[in-house]
Order: C-alpha cells, then sequence, then structure tokens
C-alpha cells in the first residue's frame, strides 16, 4: 500500500496554499493591515511566494522520482497545483492591470485543455 502522506505531497499542498495567499497580495492593496507599504512591495512578495512555489514544484518531482515516492494522490496534487499557481498568478496580473485579458486567456485555455487530453489519455 502506497503512503500518500510524504513530503513530494507536503509540496503540493503548499503550493495550493501559496497560490491564493499570492492572488490575494496581488488584488487586495488597500488592506488597512498594509496601508502604509508601497504598492511595489506587494508585487515583490508575490514574486517572492510565486519562485518559492516554483522551486517546491521542481523538488516535488525530484524527490518523488528520486525516492520513489510517486503516489495517486500526488498524480492529483501536482498538476492540480500547477494550475491553482498559474491561474493566480494570471488572474492577478489580469487585476491588477498588467496583463493582456487575451493572452491570459489564451495562456490558460492551452493549459487547461492540455490538462483535459492528458486525463482522457490516462
Amino acid at each position: 500500500m502506497e503512503k500518500s502522506v510524504n513530503l513530494p505531497n507536503a509540496l503540493a499542498l503548499l503550493r495550493i496554499i501559496l497560490a491564493p495567499i499570492m492572488l490575494w497580495i496581488l488584488i487586495d492593496r488597500d488592506n488597512s493591515i498594509f496601508s502604509s507599504w508601497h504598492p511595489s512591495w506587494f508585487d515583490y512578495f508575490a514574486g517572492l511566494l510565486f519562485v518559492i512555489a516554483s522551486v517546491t514544484d521542481f523538488f516535488d518531482g525530484f524527490i518523488a522520482r528520486q525516492w520513489d515516492q510517486m503516489t495517486k494522490m500526488g498524480a492529483i496534487l501536482d498538476p492540480l497545483a500547477d494550475k491553482m499557481l498559474m491561474l493566480a498568478g494570471f488572474l492577478g496580473l489580469l487585476v491588477i492591470d498588467r496583463a493582456s485579458a487575451m493572452a491570459v486567456f489564451l495562456i490558460l485555455s492551452r493549459e487547461f485543455f492540455i490538462t483535459g487530453l492528458r486525463v482522457v489519455a490516462v
């Protein structure tokens, strides 16, 4: 029986948690807690969270393969976490008017189309 609670799955869960936090930081700039911050700090912090989440994506796959910890749960969580991170990033950039709506639509449409093809292939 495979152990579904392992380090790679924990990293995927961390990515799932970081995605909405990053989105919140990008779009909620009027929060009274952080009203003294310059707006650029929100961008830097959201970017840092995106980098941290992206690094966990690398280590998630690397550790799962190297330590032979690939699980069915991980096969579901990893792509879900990736899509959530991309969706949060692009929607955040769209809301703060730093990305074109058409570009975001095309990129996200492609991502969900490829994910659909993978599900059908499995």
